[in-house]
């Protein structure tokens, strides 16, 4: 029988490796630009970290039963030419969009369910289709920011940084809802146990759509802040998101076998991934080596998690 400490290290360690990560290259921060150490510099630093962690979240939903969304740029992107074009022009017809988009996400899960379709594929696909959508909306980059959005992602809040704060609740809000609800718990075993969660009477197409339901809230939610950031849109404004948001979830703890996810290493992942740009451009490295520098340290972290990982099992 474990002892209760050996059990609680190993319900930490996941998120040992993402914590230390970003302790890490923030210090280094620090150490490259001093100046980066105060409320303005973490809050510029940090601003863009919001929408990637919202997108990321969202990614999570899909890796909790085993699929993969290569769609989450594209839609962030669609989402936040509505946001900039309907929503602050008719706020009515933006919001039923918006409602639209999410019950879109759902159905892409029930056809998923339904035709045990691989989901890497139908979101590939779906890609395009957001895509498509947010060029026939806004075929040039434009629009502007509904006045209530912009001034509330660009509140000052006193002493800590609204990003900071706004990330904190992002990772305790979805690792309650996930890990401390009876309601997460079965979207997790449709993951892991499927077949024993339906002889307990759940439907895997109510938890599949739910999943997708709640990953199209969270990309619509990372429209909408980063619209707020940038006061503008373009259909391609989010496409990195796709390859940076599955970056950030496995580095974060997260894993392609179902069920087992990290909410606030999630969040932390996101946020790592974001300070790595600020650190490589502190570096003075051009901008044509960075893409490939970010992917040289996302490969050593992985490699390190998955050398502790074999000796936690070991």
């Amino acid at each position: 029988m474990s002892a209760p400490g050996s059990l609680r290290s190993r319900v930490d360690a996941p998120l040992l490796l993402p914590v230390a990560t970003f302790v890490i290259l923030l210090g280094a921060i620090f150490w490259l630009q001093p100046r980066t150490m105060s409320y303005f510099g973490l809050n510029l630093m940090l601003n863009l970290a919001v929408p990637l962690a919202l997108a990321t979240i969202a990614q999570m939903m899909f890796l909790t039963i085993n699929d993969l969304d290569l769609s989450i740029g594209s839609f962030v992107g669609l989402v936040a030419c509505i946001t900039a074009t309907w929503l602050h022009d008719r706020p009515w017809l933006g919001a039923l969009a918006l409602l639209g988009c999410i019950a879109g996400y759902a159905a892409v899960g029930a056809l998923v369910q339904w035709r045990q379709l691989p989901a890497i594929v139908v979101t590939l696909g779906m890609s395009f289709v957001w895509l498509g959508l947010a060029i026939l909306l806004l075929p040039s980059p434009g629009g502007n920011s509904p006045d209530w959005l912009a001034s509330f992602v660009g509140y000052h809040m006193p002493l800590v940084p609204l990003p900071i704060v706004a990330c904190v609740v992002i990772g305790l809000f979805t690792h309650v809802l996930m890990m401390r609800t009876s309601f997460g718990v079965v979207l997790r075993g449709m993951g892991g146990f499927a077949r024993a969660v339906e002889r307990a009477g759940w439907s895997a197409l109510r938890a599949r759509m739910t999943l997708y339901a709640l990953a199209g809230c969270f990309g619509v939610l990372s429209g909408l802040a980063l619209v707020g950031l940038t006061t503008s849109a373009d259909a391609n404004i989010a496409q990195r998101y796709t390859l940076l948001s599955v970056a950030g979830a496995i580095l974060g703890g997260c894993s392609f076998f179902g069920g087992r996810i990290a909410p606030i290493g999630t969040v932390i992942g996101a946020l790592t991934l974001a300070l790595a740009s600020s650190a490589l451009t502190f570096l003075h490295l051009g901008a044509d080596w960075q893409v490939g520098a970010q992917g040289a340290i996302l490969i050593a972290v992985l490699a390190l998690r998955a050398l502790t990982g074999r000796e936690r099992e070991a």
